[in-house]
């Protein structure tokens, strides 16, 4: 197995400066801010960002991992917190609000939302995915959601939810409205 050679300090600076121009650019122009724009804010060149993050989703994912993480520890917290269905429901309502609130995550995610054997999911799908995975599997043993909807298809369906509030202006009480009418859609027996 080839060993892994640690990052010289220069090269540190320069991809924690990539991350930290990265996310402020894609929080004012979303997924589609210039990388070029982002390499010049940083002070390196393209060929150095591209090093670094070989692609634009590479680049999003890296800036995004954090957050992502913590939508997963999150789900966590909230099964140990709540009934299954409730922990289930509030998940969603945090996944939407911080899709909506973070320019750039609508676009990530979607690599939770699509097909599983069509690509390789990214680091940032697969803790969304197994999130979502333990949480409805919970609220179908509890009897709260019906047992034939898989954990893709509610994720599926949540990403049209907070397309659909983003359309209404984003505001929390429509995130929950909607919400609450996909779950009662989806509501066992």
């Amino acid at each position: 197995m080839p060993q892994v050679r640690p990052m010289r300090a220069d090269a540190r600076r320069n991809h924690e400066r990539l991350l930290a121009v990265a996310a402020e650019a894609f929080a004012e122009h979303g997924e589609n801010a210039s990388l070029d724009d982002i390499a010049k804010r940083a002070g390196v060149g393209s060929g150095t960002l591209y090093r670094h993050f070989p692609t634009r989703r590479a680049l999003l994912e890296a800036a995004y991992v954090d957050r992502v993480e913590a939508l997963g520890t999150r789900a966590g917290e909230l099964a140990g917190q709540l009934p299954p269905g409730e922990a289930l429901r509030e998940w969603l309502f945090e996944l939407s609000v911080g899709t909506l609130q973070v320019r750039g995550m609508k676009a990530l995610l979607s690599s939770a939302v699509t097909d599983g054997g069509a690509t390789t999911p990214t680091v940032c799908g697969t803790v969304v995915q197994g999130a979502a995975v333990r949480l409805v599997e919970a609220a179908q043993a509890e009897g709260t959601l019906r047992p034939d909807v898989e954990p893709v298809e509610v994720l599926r369906l949540v990403h049209g939810v907070t397309a659909a509030a983003e359309l209404g202006g984003g505001r929390t009480e429509e995130i929950r409205r909607y919400l609450r009418l996909l779950l009662e859609g989806l509501r066992a027996g």
